[in-house]
């Protein structure tokens, strides 16, 4: 095991009280033990903070007064994860079975230029059913986890490279983390994984999913898998998302599916008596655009990846947005 390279476990916590102490429980059997664990309590107001202080052992917890979002709080924790070469998001609801973090850094040193492990996370209510196995990032700007709700005996068994590595569970290079700027901190919560997952692709670095790790998923315990909150974040996110990464050819040629998409998701959630949520996140998307597309120079001017490399990865498919909006699932 000493020649596995060094990892720190982040878990941002916001309400999770069952959840997290489960969670931590599930890291005490790990077959190879990170060499530290930190929780970001994220602004909690049930028993959370207390639970964890009562109960953790060999790690630490720093607490956020206040809800500061998932990006932000993640940030804070990967940047007092000093002195390790990898560090692990680990949602608060995600339980990872004991080889999980032992596949995962086996896996890094199989393909040197990734910055970026997936595991196989599967349904905790139904652990027959994949709950994702890695992103996919569609032309038009939306993204989905393969396989949601497929048969595990059936699908997520092939080790590949996929576009993004799901937050739930994601081991990442903590140098490249911290080289590109983390996640986006105006994004607040969703969507942010997708994000960087993508500048990570344009900055010449690789993402894998490794089917050999494993995690139970939950969910969407903190905020609600069908929430307006989730909602909102979601669909105002995928819009930042698309202008500061797709480069430019990319971006005149897939421009029209991306105005299409958020124009047919506008009338689906209003037929389900949500437009208004949507309608809010659109406008307040448009609102900041200027301030996404002076990131968005800074993006592409160091961006390493070929268009075609970068078209090879993106998911096509004129219906296959509508087909799986009806899936929609908060990561």
């Amino acid at each position: 095991m000493d020649r596995l390279p060094t990892v720190a476990v982040v878990i941002v916590n916001r309400n999770g009280d069952d959840h997290l102490i489960r969670c931590l429980e599930a890291l005490k059997h790990q077959t190879v033990q990170p060499q530290n664990v930190v929780v970001v309590d994220n602004g909690s107001k049930d028993r959370s903070f207390e639970r964890v202080l009562d109960d953790f052992q060999g790690g630490y917890v720093i607490r956020l007064h206040s809800n500061m979002g998932f990006a932000c709080a993640s940030n804070i924790g990967v940047q007092s994860a000093e002195g390790v070469q990898w560090v692990s998001l680990l949602n608060n609801d995600a339980f990872p079975e004991p080889t999980w973090l032992e596949n995962l850094l086996e896996a890094t040193s199989v393909h040197p230029a990734c910055a970026a492990v997936a595991p196989r996370i599967i349904s905790d209510r139904d652990p027959r059913l994949v709950d994702g196995a890695g992103d996919l990032y569609h032309v038009s700007g939306f993204a989905w986890r393969r396989y949601y709700g497929q048969p595990q005996t059936l699908f997520a068994h092939t080790p590949r490279e996929i576009f993004s590595a799901p937050a739930t569970a994601v081991l990442y290079r903590r140098d490249v983390f911290q080289e590109l700027g983390g996640f986006d901190e105006d994004f607040f919560c969703y969507f942010e994984d997708v994000d960087f997952g993508f500048r990570l692709r344009l900055a010449g670095y690789r993402a894998y999913y490794v089917p050999s790790a494993v995690v139970r998923h939950v969910g969407s315990a903190t905020q609600g898998m069908k929430s307006s909150f989730a909602l909102y974040h979601g669909h105002r996110n995928l819009v930042w998302t698309y202008f500061k990464n797709m480069p430019s050819p990319l971006l005149t040629l897939y421009l029209p599916q991306h105005l299409l998409f958020n124009l047919m998701s506008i009338c689906w959630y209003a037929a389900r008596g949500e437009g208004t949520t949507l309608v809010r996140a659109k406008v307040d998307a448009l609102k900041r655009l200027p301030a996404f597309w002076k990131k968005r120079r800074a993006i592409q001017k160091r961006r390493q990846s070929r268009l075609r490399e970068i078209r090879r990865e993106l998911t096509h498919g004129l219906l296959l947005p509508y087909q799986k909006t009806r899936r929609f699932q908060t990561q």
